[in-house]
């Protein structure tokens, strides 16, 4: 952790007390954002030329739209540059001591190694098919529910269910609350997973999404101002908001080579590690329920698969033409692009009205 020691020579040298400015939050979160960016910008177009040399390349679904098909073959597994971008930051930046950013870097580099073993699953066997998906579902469970045990046990993290727009509403959940915490977080990660069909469009939300629970996280440790804005507070989340800056960064180092057309695709290890990352850092600054709102385009798009599912077993019909239903539209005739950017806006809107319940409480 290079910040502490920067800290620690402020302390002993006068020549250097300027360097004492990294002992706060906000100027860490500042620059492990720029961090994470260069990393990936630099490394990026390295990493995709490895992908390239070694054929790891998107195998596109064949019942899929078939504009689809002219994508085969560009380089996937793309989220393995962003974790990277995330983990040089988080050695530089963040504290690693604290239980809670450990927590946090286990789920996400935990569901990362559950999608790059769909994702060379996928590449190997030259089909989109991968992992089962029970196998995975009990991978990804046992992963957060061993965080979360870890976390209330040890670290006594509340287990209450706090709702958005009401200042006491609120539920003590007690051990049910690893159950409903460990769907939330598996909920998200593989919310985000469906989204990822198109060029840019999981990752800007992904994005927004971050630094938003970034500036949650930051209240909800911030003894002062969650006092004043009705916030429950937990010591310590505001480390959080060092890491949620990195991932922004990263996620925008990322864009600048998935925008439309994309030069390399997230993969798995790109969705279900940033939906993970989203659904934990949700559960600690407690928002799990602002999470529906926050996140409303990947809610959407996993519930236009559930519905189109169940309408095909129960009556043999398809609610949409196809889902996600971002593929939905494409066949409507909409353009990718304008499919894209709609779904930015929507998510920059469901943000801004996140973050009006910090004052709506």
């Amino acid at each position: 952790m290079l910040y502490k020691f920067l800290v620690d020579v402020s302390e002993t040298s006068s020549a250097f007390s300027a360097l004492n400015v990294f002992r706060y939050i906000t100027f860490r979160t500042f620059v492990s954002f720029f961090t994470a960016f260069l990393v990936c910008y630099f490394f990026g177009p390295y990493f995709i030329q490895t992908l390239k040399r070694r054929h790891f390349g998107q195998s596109i679904r064949s019942d899929g739209p078939q504009s689809h098909q002219k994508k085969s073959g560009t380089p996937t597994m793309g989220g393995g540059l962003i974790l990277f971008g995330v983990l040089v930051p988080a050695f530089l930046w963040v504290d690693l001591t604290s239980p809670l950013v450990l927590g946090v870097l286990a789920v996400t580099f935990g569901f990362g190694l559950v999608g790059y073993w769909d994702d060379w699953l996928k590449v190997s066997k030259k089909n989109a098919k991968g992992v089962k998906g029970k196998v995975r579902l009990a991978a990804e469970f046992s992963i957060v529910g061993a965080v979360l045990w870890y976390l209330i046990y040890f670290n006594h993290m509340p287990t209450v269910v706090t709702f958005p727009f009401f200042k006491h509403l609120h539920f003590e959940l007690g051990w049910g609350y690893l159950v409903f915490a460990s769907l939330v977080v598996v909920g998200c990660a593989n919310a985000v997973n469906l989204t990822d069909g198109l060029d840019g469009l999981a990752i800007f939300p992904v994005i927004i999404c971050a630094g938003t629970l970034g500036l949650f996280a930051y209240v909800a440790g911030h003894a002062r101002i969650a006092e004043y804005l009705a916030v429950p507070y937990m010591a310590g989340t505001g480390e959080l908001c060092v890491l949620a800056g990195a991932v922004m960064a990263a996620g925008m180092g990322f864009l600048w080579f998935n925008t439309y057309p994309a030069q390399v695709f997230m993969g798995d290890v790109g969705s279900l590690s940033l939906g993970g990352f989203l659904g934990i850092m949700a559960v600690i600054s407690q928002n799990e329920l602002l999470l529906v709102v926050l996140g409303g385009v990947f809610v959407v798009e996993a519930l236009s698969v559930i519905t189109q599912v169940i309408s095909f077993k129960l009556t043999g019909r398809r609610v949409f033409k196809m889902a996600p239903i971002h593929h939905h539209y494409e066949l409507k005739g909409l353009d990718e692009t304008k499919i894209i950017v709609r779904f930015w806006i929507i998510s920059i809107l469901l943000a801004v009205l996140s973050l009006a319940t910090l004052k709506l409480r």
